[in-house]
């Protein structure tokens, strides 16, 4: 029982000191819970984090943990949270220190390493493609390839480097091509060995959703399902339509909860919030692609809001948040009809030089907002090499179909200025 003479604290882990660790401090104000930040990010700190960080780094988890541990050592913690796929490991570490509930130690490494979920599903006997993994340089197929194949970097997130090769030629090309985006400074700076090897799986055709939930001491609470409209077949898998609920979220919901909750117990979930992305082919097993012990990224957070016990909508880090504290039992239900979010590609790479009809775009009846992320004079990325989007668009209406034509519109009312980047270096001998 939570004592009510105290406020709940809860141990926040974060790569990121931008939005969503923003919106988290925000829910722990509101809710009455003291939250500590463990973030390798200090030195971008403001105030009032300062008096409440913990310096760590994420590729040195002994040293992360025992600095956690001896800034918290006189502090009584009722929970963890992690914001990012790299954290979830420090949180479940410090958990099992702490004697906190979250997920396994080993089940927070599976949900951010692609070849130890599937080792996990494969041991569990649960629906999954082969998987082969080669180190990043080789790019002759290994032995026992099938066409059409996926090609995905290990811990790289938010389809980075994912490409699909129908045949031998292009999957030589696209282990060249992600063993370059393994080589960028970005990549190398997360220093995990994992960083160095690339998997080939199977292709999955069929329809695609996501889902967001929390797990209560082993027992899978579903908050949202999405439906991915946009067909996802490749070369690359650029995400960016969520739609919830739809009539394909409703159809399949019997099937998707299961399969995801059965994976989630293969790899070692156990207690924390989830996002799981997975396929239902035409005929058979639905195939769950990857769980990850971690909320949905970023801003698309902001497309979930669920009613409160005063009839106000609640922000999705006040439900995770509650949850960790002890504070409340996992019974929310989404506010609203339908909602969905558009996350805005990067048509192709250079320069971003301006951005215009954002006013128009949020005129767009069922649209609540727009948000360009992406700044004036910022290079830009396209997928695969790409791990960013130029912003996101929001909408909520009556129906999934009113809310998916609401976020094209509105995207067709955008205009990037994107100049082209010079490559001026000398040409090899």
């Amino acid at each position: 029982m939570i004592d009510v003479t105290r406020r709940p604290r809860v141990l926040l882990c974060a790569m990121t000191t931008g939005y969503q660790t923003r919106m988290f401090d925000e829910a722990a104000a509101r809710l009455g819970v003291d939250l500590v930040l463990a973030t390798d990010r200090c030195d971008q700190l403001e105030d009032p984090w300062r008096d409440r960080a913990v310096a760590v780094r994420f590729h040195d988890e002994a040293a992360s943990l025992q600095a956690v541990l001896l800034a918290c050592a006189g502090l009584r913690l009722d929970g963890v949270l992690a914001v990012g796929d790299r954290p979830v490991a420090l949180a479940a570490l410090v958990a099992e220190a702490r004697h906190l509930p979250w997920h396994s130690v080993a089940g927070a490494r599976a949900s951010r390493d692609k070849r130890l979920f599937r080792a996990c599903q494969r041991q569990h006997g649960l629906p999954a493609p082969w998987a082969l993994t080669v180190p990043d340089g080789q790019f002759e197929p290994p032995a026992g390839v099938a066409y059409p194949c996926v090609v995905k970097p290990l811990v790289l997130s938010g389809s980075r480097g994912v490409i699909r090769a129908d045949d031998a030629a292009a999957l030589r090309a696209a282990l060249a091509r992600v063993t370059a985006v393994l080589a960028a400074p970005d990549v190398r700076e997360l220093r995990d060995e994992a960083a160095a090897v690339i998997q080939v799986e199977g292709y999955v055709d069929g329809e695609e959703f996501a889902l967001e939930g929390v797990i209560d001491h082993g027992r899978l609470h579903v908050l949202a399902i999405f439906d991915k409209p946009e067909p996802l077949t490749g070369p690359y898998f650029e995400e960016t339509i969520y739609l919830t609920p739809t009539a394909r979220t409703r159809a399949q919901a019997l099937a998707v909860i299961p399969a995801v909750t059965r994976a989630a117990h293969a790899a070692g979930l156990w207690h924390g919030p989830v996002h799981a992305e997975c396929r239902v082919p035409a005929s058979g097993d639905v195939v769950v692609l990857e769980v990850a012990a971690r909320p949905i990224g970023g801003l698309c957070a902001r497309v979930l809001a669920f009613d409160g016990p005063d009839r106000t909508a609640v922000a999705l880090e006040d439900v995770l948040l509650a949850h960790a504290a002890g504070l409340s039992a996992p019974r929310w239900r989404l506010s609203g009809a339908a909602a969905g979010v558009m996350m805005v590609p990067i048509p192709r790479s250079g320069v971003l030089r301006a951005v215009a009809g954002e006013d128009d775009a949020r005129a767009v009846p069922l649209v609540t907002d727009v948000i360009i992320t992406a700044k004036t004079d910022q290079r830009l990325v396209a997928l695969p090499e790409g791990a960013s989007y130029l912003g996101f668009v929001f909408a909520h209406g009556p129906d999934d179909r009113a809310v998916h034509e609401a976020l094209r519109a509105a995207h067709a009312r955008l205009v990037f200025h994107i100049d082209p980047v010079i490559d001026v270096r000398p040409a090899r001998a």
